[in-house]
Order: structure tokens, then sequence, then C-alpha cells
């Protein structure tokens, strides 16, 4: 095309000062110095006036300097180097392909229009390669979008630099930007396919067309959904093109070169750009020419030189300013310069073409256009993309969990997870996981679709040891009652909370075993009942000394006996109860309203004291809240806390102060035994967990007090562990639509252990059985007292049946009379009879 160009201007008379444009090929092979020196010595030998290319930026930094140098202007149709875009830097430079930030902004749309957020760019280590990350990061970076990482391809040892499978594979982002050379870019994915890295997991965005038919055909399923991104021209995005001068072209290539002309549709487009570069500088130079013809210089003087770096173009600036001013319709679209930047300024036109499959082989369909007036559009020859994995559905962008092998740690924590042994289908005794975590498993694997290997850690392994497991990948994730806490965050990360969780405190309950006989004296001390005890002595025997002579109850009484009387009497008065007789002096009456000042306050005191006594024996603890414990009201060494839990950290942040002075618990059922056993009386548990236990194996714990330290359950993963945003938004989605609402009803509102609070309320036999004792004795005394003054009518009974008993042995009438006879003097005298009087 770039001969077609000079052989057109022939054609159509386009002469320079009378004399035909002519040129002079030089083939660059990407090494700068070689360019350079090919360059050199084109120029040394002939009157260059412009240069056409180099194709390669590299080349193209050190040609436009040269250019500069020699006053002559270049004007590349491959170069895309942002660097290049600087008039003030190259002022003799000029490029109809689109550069780089055109192609990186084209890029960046493409994103924001299937919502990807992310890519890994691949790209070469020279000025194209390095130009191209530099625009494509800044303008992803304007447009909140990230380049994750940036995987260099070295061009001299053609090898990736680092494990490109190990990058790929341990990143978030699966959208792959290869920012190389056609090349290069077949040797990259080459390699892709060999270690798997490719569709349908990949989605990958080449800036080049490479040839298909170079790669195994069992291969084709894995190429099919890339794209590719290339500049086009106006005529593929309905945009005018010359038609006229390109059929020209054409005509003028068929004519010289039949054999190499591959026909009008599969004319690579970059061939369209360097006729485009070639006319504008055959129509800049005939312009220039035009304007000089009127004064006295010729439009071509050149000073030429032996030293290709002493050749000079005389009238370079006006040469430059006449390019900047021209423009023409040009084969690829509108051509028109700017003398702020080396670009054009419109024409930049890009086609995505998509791999997709036929009958026996795979080929370039092309389905997006842009341009920089529109976005990206559906193409007019084909609207349907096939992605990766030959579907129709545009990818997130972002690692796909489903088919991916986790593996899982889980913890044997009752109830999230319990081991329990099953029947099999073939008969066969087996264990099977059930609880809150194999449940939630099995929602999240239906729902992500991953293969689930459940590996159950160690029961001596402490919450600490399991975080550092995951961190050394003897784990994927962990899924169990794992807090999150800020010493673990900097370790790990964490899902969202898969279960909201608190601390509480379990201690044994109080079942009252020791029985306390005088429970019911408790309410006033030993002292004050010895005190009440003198006083109402004192009282009694002052009452019989003051009432003795003027009361008729005592008056007639023995000295003993008006004594109890008036001990009676202060003892009933001081419990309230009164008398059977009332003071009938002044002083007598006097002492009766200071013991009825004691009745009232004492009565009030031990009926207070007792009600408050019985009511604290039904919730007795020896604490009641968190805060008993850190004031030391249980001995440090008697708190149980499990090492290497949340617990540990708890007690170790806000109770000791770092001091380890408790007692340490490896397990869960440690703990229980340690307090069944009265080894600890106090120890901290996850609310959850606790109330299950407390209701439901171990009725004979209890927890105590307020929930505390606060916090939340999560899954635990490595650090930018690439499948976390995605385990986070199905955890998202299961805690909105109630699922683990039921599943904590399910396994945690069970209770099996005797409901105890409708008689909590009820006074128990045992806290009232001394007082009931106490009664008895009285009771007995009261009947002994009752038998000795009924002695002699007792004994007088039991002798008449004792003798009743003996008549009816011997039954003998004189016997009988004579024995009445003795009855009846029995009767008359006290005098026992004996035993002979009876016979």
């Amino acid at each position: 095309m770039f001969k077609a160009a000079i052989l057109l201007s022939q054609k159509y008379n386009l002469t320079i000062e009378g004399q035909s444009i002519g040129w002079q090929t030089v083939e660059t092979d990407g090494n700068v110095i070689n360019t350079l020196s090919s360059t050199c010595r084109a120029i040394s030998t002939s009157n260059i006036v412009g240069i056409v290319g180099p194709v390669l930026s590299r080349e193209a930094h050190v040609i436009a300097n040269f250019a500069k140098t020699i006053g002559i202007p270049v004007i590349s149709y491959s170069a895309t180097d942002p660097d290049l875009s600087d008039r003030n830097i190259y002022p003799a430079f000029y490029r109809t392909i689109p550069s780089d930030n055109t192609a990186a902004l084209s890029i960046t749309k493409l994103f924001i229009r299937f919502n990807w957020t992310s890519c890994i760019i691949i790209y070469q280590n020279d000025a194209f390669g390095f130009g191209g990350e530099k625009a494509l990061t800044r303008i992803f970076h304007n447009n909140s979008l990230i380049v994750i990482k940036s995987i260099i391809f070295d061009i001299t040892t053609r090898q990736i630099q680092g494990n490109l499978k190990n990058e790929l594979i341990s990143s978030s982002t699966r959208l792959i930007i290869l920012w190389t050379e056609s090349i290069y870019t077949s040797l990259i994915l080459q390699y892709a396919l060999d270690y798997d890295i490719l569709g349908p997991k990949f989605t990958w965005i080449l800036l080049s067309n490479i040839p298909l038919n170079s790669f195994d055909q069992n291969s084709y399923q894995k190429l099919i959904g890339i794209l590719t991104i290339e500049p086009t021209i106006g005529d593929i995005v309905n945009t005018p093109i010359n038609s006229t001068l390109l059929d020209a072209a054409y005509n003028i290539w068929k004519q010289y070169e039949p054999e190499s002309f591959p026909g009008s549709n599969k004319v690579n487009y970059h061939a369209l750009f360097a006729f485009d570069a070639t006319w504008s500088l055959i129509q800049s130079l005939e312009q220039f020419c035009s304007l000089t013809n009127t004064r006295s210089f010729s439009c071509v003087s050149i000073f030429n030189s032996s030293f290709c770096f002493d050749h000079r173009f005389l009238h370079a600036n006006i040469f430059f300013d006449t390019m900047i001013n021209m423009t023409f319709l040009g084969v690829s679209g509108p051509i028109q310069f700017s003398l702020n930047v080396t670009d054009r300024i419109n024409g930049n036109f890009y086609l995505i073409q998509n791999i997709q499959p036929y009958e026996n082989h795979i080929d370039y369909v092309p389905v997006l256009e842009w341009s920089d007036l529109d976005n990206w559009k559906s193409s007019s020859q084909r609207t349907i993309i096939i992605w990766p994995g030959n579907t129709l559905i545009p990818p997130t962008g972002r690692a796909c969990i489903s088919g991916t092998r986790l593996r899982i740690g889980v913890i044997e924590s009752t109830p999230f997870t319990m081991i329990t042994n099953v029947i099999d289908k073939c008969g066969q005794n087996t264990t099977k996981l059930i609880g809150f975590i194999p449940d939630l498993i099995d929602l999240l694997q239906e729902k992500m679709k991953f293969i689930p290997q459940i590996l159950v850690a160690s029961l001596n392994q402490t919450y600490t040891e399991l975080i550092r497991a995951v961190i050394n990948d003897d784990y994927d994730i962990i899924i169990g009652d794992v807090t999150i806490t800020a010493s673990r965050r900097k370790q790990v990360s964490f899902s969202n909370s898969i279960f909201d969780n608190s601390l509480r405190i379990i201690m044994r309950k109080n079942t009252n075993d020791n029985l306390d006989l005088l429970s019911f004296l408790k309410p006033f001390s030993i002292g004050l009942w010895i005190l009440l005890f003198i006083t109402s002595i004192y009282a009694g025997v002052l009452i019989c000394l003051l009432e003795r002579q003027e009361n008729e109850v005592l008056h007639e009484r023995s000295i003993i006996s008006s004594i109890a009387m008036s001990l009676w009497y202060s003892i009933g008065t001081i419990m309230g109860y009164g008398a059977d007789f009332h003071a009938s002096t002044a002083a007598g009456r006097l002492l009766t309203l200071g013991l009825y000042f004691l009745s009232l306050v004492l009565v009030a005191t031990y009926t207070a004291n007792l009600a408050s006594d019985l009511t604290i024996s039904k919730s007795k603890a020896i604490i009641s809240s968190i805060d008993d414990i850190k004031n030391g009201k249980i001995p440090f060494h008697r708190i149980g806390v499990r090492i290497g839990s949340a617990s540990e950290e708890y007690y170790l942040r806000e109770i000791s102060g770092g001091n380890r002075n408790y007692y340490p618990l490896k397990s869960r059922q440690e703990l229980y035994e340690s307090l069944l056993n009265d080894i600890i009386d106090a120890s901290f548990l996850d609310t959850g967990v606790g109330e299950y236990i407390t209701n439901t194996i171990y009725c004979n714990l209890t927890l105590v007090g307020t929930d505390f330290d606060k916090g939340a359950f999560g899954v635990v993963f490595p650090k930018q562990w690439i499948y976390g945003q995605e385990f986070d938004v199905s955890i998202l989605s299961l805690r909105e639509s109630g699922v683990l609402d039921d599943l904590k009803r399910k396994w945690f509102q069970t209770n099996s252990c005797p409901d105890l609070s409708v008689t909590s309320t009820s006074a128990a036999i045992e806290t009232m059985s001394g007082l009931f004792l106490t009664f008895a004795m009285i009771s007995i005394l009261s009947l002994l007292l009752f038998a000795w003054k009924r002695r002699f009518i007792i004994r007088n009974y039991l002798w008449k049946r004792l003798c009743r008993k003996v008549s009816l042995t011997f039954p003998n009438t004189s016997t009988i009379r004579r024995s009445t006879e003795i009855s009846k003097y029995s009767e008359s005298s006290k005098p026992v009879p004996s035993a002979e009087a009876c016979f």
C-alpha cells in the first residue's frame, strides 16, 4: 500500500518541481541501532524528504528524534506509544494509527459496558508495552477500575517474568489483557494452553490478531471466547472513507503485484494506515511546493552531506506547518493533525473480534465497534458474542469458585459440628457430620457449586493453631465457631458474619445440697439471739416482780409458777402475739410498752431478713456479672479459660492485663468436666453454645449474668483470597433470605432439661426443715410436760389395763372380787398396790 500510494501519485501526475515522487525502502528488525543505521544510510544516498514508518514504537522514538534533527517529517502507521504524542518533544512526528491512550480508553469503556472491575495486564518490555501498561493503568484509575497485576514478557528471552500460572490462578480477576505484538502473543497463548489457563475460567483480550491455524485443533475449545481489540478504518463503523482512492490503490496493487494481493476484504488495516501516512506526505509536499512557487527558493532545498546527521531539509518548519494544516479524506477515514499532539484528530476507530467455533474450525468474528465520537456498539456484521466455555453469558470478570475443590477445616463443637454414627446404604456403620456448620456448608455448596473436602480438626488443636493452619495452606478455609478479632484479622481474612456471638459466664447450678436445720435462725446473728433470750428472761423476772402482788393471775401462784407465767408474758409480747393476762400496774404497763417497741422492730426486721434470705437462696450464685470476676469475687485460679481462644484474648485484655493467672483448659469438654468436678468455679463460653449445652446436655450447669464481648463468627480464609468476595455475597444472601436464622432455630432453640422456672418462687422443704424440726421438738416437750402433769392418771390407767389382762388369764371369782376390792382401795388411797394384791 506504501508503493501503491507512490505509484498512484505518479499516475495522477503529482510532481515536485517537475519530478515524480520516488521511494526507498528499509526493512527494520526491531533493533533500534540497526534501524537508525539503515535510515542514516538511505538519507546519505538519496534526497529523502519524508519517512513513512517505522513499525515499532521503540524504533519510532529514535527515528523521530533523528528526523527532528535533520528537519524532515516522520509519519508512522503502526507506532502507538503514548509518549510519542507530545508535539513539543517530537515536532517532526505524526501518525495515522490511534495512540495507546485511545486504545486504553476504548478498553476502559468495554469494561464499563460489561461491569468488569479489574484485570491483569501482560505486556512486553519495550516502548510499546511500557507505554500501553502506563496508559491503561492511568485511565483505569480515573474510572475506578483496577489493574491488579502487571506481568512482563521479556522479548529478548521470550519468557514470562515469574510464574504465569500461579500469578493468574491466585488472582481475584479472570480478565487478562495481552499487550504484546502478534509474534509474542502466539507464544504466550501457547504457554497458557499448556498450563490450562485459558477458557473457560479466564477471558483473554488481545491487542492483535494472530493466525489460529498455528494451534493444535484439540485446543480450539479453549481458544473460543478470546477477544481481540484492533484499530480499524471508518468503513467498518459506517464512517465515510475515500473509497475512490482506495479502489485506485487496490488496482495499482493488483496491477503491479497481483500475486501478493489478498483480496480487498482481507487487506490488513495497518496497510490502509500506511497508505494514508504515505498519501499525507505526498499531499503535504505538493501543497508545500505550491506555496513556495512564488518564492525565490526551491521547495525541496536540501543540504546534503556524506554524514547523515548533517543532512538538512532547509525549510522544515514551513513543511511541518503545512502538514498540520492539511486535511483530507483518506482510505481509513478523515486525516487531520493537531498543533499540540502528534495524533490524528479524528478517525480513531476500534473493532472487537471474537474467536467463535464453526463446524471444523474456529475463526474471528466482528462483534463490537467503537469510535472516538461514539461508545461501543454491536457490529453491523454480527452481534452475538460467544464467551469462554462456549456460553452466551458474559463473564463476571472475577474468580469463580464453581467446580473448585476446597479443603474445608471444621471444628468439632456442639452444636456447630457434631460427629454421629449412621448406617449407610450398604448397611455399614459410618460417621456423619451434623450440626449448624455442616448444614451451612451444604447451603453454600449448593449456591456456589464448589467441591467440598471436609477435614475435621484435631480435638487438641487450638483456635490459634487453626488460624496458623490456614496461613500455612493446610486448609483452604475454616468454617466454624471462630470469632473475628483484631489480632486474627492481621493474619487472615474473615467473611461476613455467619453467627452473631457474645460471651457468657458458665457455672454450676446452686442445688442447695447442704441441709441447714437452723437456716430460719439466720435472719438474726447468734449474739442477737442470745441478747434476745437474756432480755426475755430479764423482762419476765421484772414482770413477776412488778405484777405478783397486784395481778390476780400471779397472786395465787407459787413463785416458780409466777416466774414461768411472767416469762410467757414477756416472750409472747416480744413476738407480737400477747399472753393470757394483762399488766395491771403502771410500772408493768410501762415495761409492756417497751416490749411492744422491741416487738415492732424485731419482728419486722426478722420478717424482712428471712424473706431476703429465702429469695437469695433461690438464685444463690457466687457472682452475678463479669464485673464480679473483674473485682476478684472468684480467685483467678478458679476461673477456667480455654487456651488459644477468643475467651483467652478477652481475659488477658480486659481482666488480668496480660497475666495468665487462670486455670488453663484445652477443650470445651474439659471445661464442663472441670466445672462439674469442682475444679473451677466459672468459665467463659460462647452464648449460642452455652445456651445449647445448659438447656440440652448439662442441666446442672447454668449461664450467669448478661452477655459481654459481643462479636461474630466468620469463615476464615487467607489474605487476598480470590473467592472471598463470592463467599461474602453468598453469606449475605443467606442472611437476607432468613436461611441462617432458620439454621439457628433448628440447632440452638432446643431444650430437653426440666423447666424449674414454675417452682422457682416457692420455698423448698429443705429451706424450712429446721423450723419444722424445732416445732416437732417443742411439741414433744409439750407432750412430755403434759404426761408429767398427768403421770398418776396415766399410771393408774395402765395398771387397770394390766390387771384386767391378768384376770382374763386366771378366771376365779374370789380373785376377781378381791381384785375389785383392791381396786377400790387403790382409788381411795394413793399408795401403789403391790403385785401380791392382784392375786
